[in-house]
């Protein structure tokens, strides 16, 4: 296995605080774009594009719809990795958030079963899977540009701030859902957050078009590092640094949507309230998630990442059965305490330090691609989890769904345990004690 070399500090690189707010404004619009996907499958897709009477079977179909982006994201990510270790960082950025902007958009004008049949779920389908793409190659760029301007001690801090557009785009999703219900009525009202999406994308291009290529890739280009096939190269070197990071991913994606758009449907298909109780949980747990994102990325520069990282896997264990027992009472306030904390104690923790941990687990000229086909390899995973979810409570109740949750928990775990601690500063303390 290849040593992953040090992050490099570069003679010239831009203000770390300009390229971490830029690649956050554009992680928030690819964002938005990808889990406004998630909440009209979970509360309108289900009726609208399957010929179905069966509300259980409908969500069933639209979450194997939801199902279909993410194991496209892998594809998204190998793209991002190959071009992002031989074009660039910054080709990759751009890139991504256009791919992901056009098919968002035009999923807003797609006709429903009732207009065309079968081809409308032909459709969903072709565009999700191009959303997968995109957001697919999105994730690997935008950390790297803001870890790679970092400095060395602070990139655990400006790694997490790209990581604050996930419950950015989250929020923005939601709030968009909920104000077009309160607005507007009908069956049509899906489609105005897709079509909104188009203006998000033209203000996220104008913000990334402003930031420089990343040093440590223009370094490479300097050096003579640039591979024909670097995909290849961090597969034959540094494929278990891949698979690690698929199974440190465990918890908090696929903890993340069981917490978001699986609950989502289950309050509604157990009667126990309705969805927008769910939704207002998940909006208070992404607003707190922009300050606890960067304040779990700052500890890890002082604590180190896996420590961090660990607070994160362990809650997520702790509270499988809590939070499900919480959300059956159907008071509100339990259920928006039981999503807030699931987002912010067991998500958040994992998440801030995933950009920092994993891209220094590789060297500078497979960076991108290792990153980038880790991160979506899980995320492929991932992507089925709603469906199963789905699929136990039909088969033996909430138990299934918080037995699955705490599995992933476990796996997380464990893999933390077996990865090397990476942060600059508690390698230091561990050279001085020898």
């Amino acid at each position: 296995m290849t040593a992953p070399a040090q992050l490099e500090m570069p003679l010239k690189r831009d203000n770390p605080a300009k390229v971490s707010f830029a690649s956050m404004i554009g992680t928030a619009v690819e964002a938005y774009d990808f889990f406004i996907y998630g909440t009209a499958a979970a509360a309108y897709f289900g009726t609208t594009f399957f010929h179905t009477d069966n509300a259980f079977i409908g969500v069933l179909a639209s979450f194997a719809t939801l199902a279909v982006g993410f194991l496209f994201r892998p594809l998204g990510g190998y793209l991002a990795g190959h071009y992002g270790d031989r074009l660039g960082r910054r080709t990759v950025l751009i890139s991504s958030l256009l791919v992901m902007g056009i098919a968002t958009f035009l999923i807003g004008f797609l006709p429903t079963y009732a207009m065309v049949g079968a081809l409308a779920p032909a459709l969903l389908i072709l565009l999700r899977a191009i959303q997968g793409i995109g957001f697919g190659a999105e994730w690997g760029g935008a950390v790297l540009m803001a870890v790679e301007h970092a400095p060395e001690k602070r990139r655990g801090f400006f790694g997490a701030v790209p990581q604050i557009g996930i419950p950015v785009g989250l929020v923005l999703a939601n709030v968009t859902f909920l104000l077009s219900a309160y607005f507007f009525e009908g069956d049509w009202i899906w489609r105005v957050p897709f079509l909104l999406a188009i203006v998000m994308v033209a203000i996220g291009m104008w913000i990334r078009l402003g930031v420089s290529e990343s040093p440590a890739f223009d370094a490479m280009k300097a050096a003579g590092e640039i591979h024909r096939h670097p995909v290849l190269k961090v597969l034959k070197n540094d494929w278990r640094s891949v698979v690690r990071i698929i199974a440190l991913r465990m918890a908090e994606t696929g903890g993340y949507y069981i917490t978001t758009s699986f609950v989502l449907s289950y309050v509604v298909l157990s009667g126990i309230t309705d969805k927008q109780n769910v939704l207002y949980g998940t909006i208070g747990g992404s607003i707190l998630g922009v300050f606890t994102l960067m304040a779990f990325g700052a500890l890890s520069d002082r604590i180190g990442r896996k420590k961090v990282f660990l607070i994160g896997a362990i809650f997520t264990i702790l509270f499988a059965f809590p939070m499900f027992l919480m959300i059956n009472t159907g008071a509100v306030i339990m259920i928006m305490v039981a999503v807030v904390l699931s987002l912010t104690l067991s998500h958040d923790p994992i998440f801030a330090v995933e950009s920092s941990w994993f891209s220094e687990l590789f060297p500078r000229d497979v960076r991108s691609s290792g990153i980038s086909i880790g991160y979506n390899g899980a995320s492929a995973v991932a992507g089925v989890l709603p469906f199963i979810a789905v699929a136990l409570y039909g088969w033996v109740g909430w138990t299934g769904p918080a037995i699955l949750l705490a599995l992933l928990g476990v796996i997380s775990t464990v893999a933390a345990i077996y990865v090397r601690e990476t942060a600059p500063i508690v390698a230091e303390r561990a050279r001085l004690r020898s």
